[in-house]
C-alpha cells in the first residue's frame, strides 16, 4: 500500500496527473506531426512549384490550400500548448507561460495571413495584416526559444532541478533534453515557415 510522503511511494493524485502529463505529451506529438504534414502539404501543393516562395503564402487568401495551412499551424499551436501542460511539476513556471504565449502567437500567426511575397518593411511595402502575421510569427518563435532557455535551468537559485532529488543543482536541468528536441524543431520549423524563400 502506498505511503503519502514517503520517498519511493506512488499517491493516486500524483499517479493521475502523470497520467495526464503523459496523454498530454502523446497528443502534443500527434499536433506537431499532423500539423507539420498539413504545412508541409499545402506547401507543397501551394502556391509556386515544390518548395519556392515563403511557406507563409502557402496560407495566403486565394491559395487552393490556405485551410490546410491555417489548420497545420493551429495544430503546432495547440501542440505547444499541451507540451506545456505534459511538463513535470517542479519546472521553472516561466517555462510553461513562455510555451502558451508561443500559442497564442502561433494561433494569431496562422489566423492572419500576408498577402502575396509576404512583404515586410524595410524593403518592401507591407499591410497592417502583413505586420501582425510577420510580428505574431517572430513573438512566437522568441516566446518558444525563451521557454527552452527557462527548461535548460532550474527553476529558483538554490533549488534542485527536476530529476535531482540529491546532490548540487545540474546545469543543465535533466529535464532539458527530454523538452528540447521538441521545442528546438518547433523552433526551426518556425524560422523556416518565417524566413525561406
Amino acid at each position: 500500500m502506498a505511503e503519502p510522503g514517503r520517498p519511493g511511494t506512488t499517491t493516486a493524485p500524483r499517479a493521475g496527473s502523470d497520467v495526464a502529463r503523459r496523454v498530454a505529451g502523446s497528443a502534443a506529438a500527434g499536433c506537431a506531426l499532423a500539423g507539420a504534414v498539413a504545412v508541409t502539404v499545402a506547401v507543397v501543393a501551394g502556391p509556386g512549384p515544390g518548395l519556392t516562395g515563403y511557406v507563409s503564402e502557402a496560407g495566403i487568401a486565394g491559395s487552393g490550400h490556405a485551410a490546410t495551412y491555417r489548420i497545420g499551424v493551429l495544430a503546432l499551436a495547440g501542440a505547444l500548448l499541451l507540451v506545456g501542460a505534459a511538463l513535470p511539476p517542479g519546472v521553472w513556471a516561466a517555462a510553461p507561460a513562455l510555451l502558451a504565449t508561443g500559442a497564442v502567437f502561433t494561433a494569431v500567426s496562422g489566423a492572419v495571413t500576408c498577402s502575396a511575397g509576404c512583404p515586410l518593411p524595410p524593403f518592401e511595402r507591407a499591410t497592417t495584416a502583413d505586420l501582425v502575421h510577420g510580428g505574431a510569427s517572430i513573438a512566437a518563435t522568441a516566446a518558444v526559444v525563451l521557454a527552452m532557455v527557462a527548461l535548460a535551468f532550474p527553476g529558483r537559485p538554490g533549488r534542485r532541478c527536476v530529476g535531482s532529488p540529491a546532490g548540487p543543482p545540474r546545469w543543465p536541468c535533466r529535464s532539458a533534453p527530454r523538452w528540447g528536441w521538441p521545442c528546438s524543431s518547433w523552433v526551426g520549423a518556425r524560422w523556416w515557415v518565417c524566413w525561406s524563400g
